[in-house]
């Protein structure tokens, strides 16, 4: 059995960083303001995390969200806050939701993505991709974490392909990662 806890950890009023095209700071807004009508363009990532078997951690979001919740998602995802640099925004995130400890992550890629939930807000962020590995004891966060599981990246693609119970970040990376990446997939861990 996994551990579990609920500190609070992500608020509407933290300071997310805004982004040009090409990934230059052009200033900060808070989380809630980035993500509404269309959204402002603003940094985020994502983390997928494979344990020994080859299996991808993916998580369903809580039902607390805002945007997509109960959707499920890769292993991780978030933003960097004011004055916090990539690493230091995914080691934090990893801490908050999962428990666990920084990871050996590398870097993929970089891409830019707008995605619009229902009437309530919009997705609008240049997302940098990490591949890693786990091997920890997962201590989810309620307050961010439904439910988690390990699927297998052939078990991963059929349902993408069928059910709408993913976010659409999580399917645009998923794919590239099959077309771009998929020695990575082969390698990991």
């Amino acid at each position: 059995m996994h551990k579990l806890n609920k500190n609070i950890v992500s608020f509407d009023s933290e300071r997310l960083i805004l982004v040009d095209s090409l990934d230059n700071e052009i200033g900060t807004m808070s989380k809630i303001d980035c993500h509404q009508g269309e959204g402002r363009l603003h940094r985020a990532f994502s983390v997928f995390l494979f344990n020994a078997k080859g299996e991808l951690l993916i998580q369903q979001r809580s039902a607390l969200k805002k945007l997509w919740p109960l959707f499920w998602s890769n292993s991780c995802c978030s933003h960097p806050r004011e004055g916090e640099n990539i690493t230091e925004a995914v080691n934090r995130r990893l801490l908050d939701e999962l428990g666990i400890e920084a990871v050996d992550l590398e870097y993929i890629y970089k891409f830019s993505y707008t995605a619009k939930y229902k009437d309530v807000g919009s997705e609008n962020e240049l997302c940098h991709v990490f591949i890693g590995k786990i091997d920890q004891k997962i201590e989810i966060n309620l307050n961010e974490i439904a439910d988690f599981k390990f699927l297998n990246s052939k078990d991963i693609t059929t349902l993408l392909k069928r059910e709408g119970i993913y976010t659409p970040w999580f399917i645009m990376e998923w794919e590239r990662i099959n077309s771009d990446h998929s020695e990575l997939l082969k390698t990991s861990p």
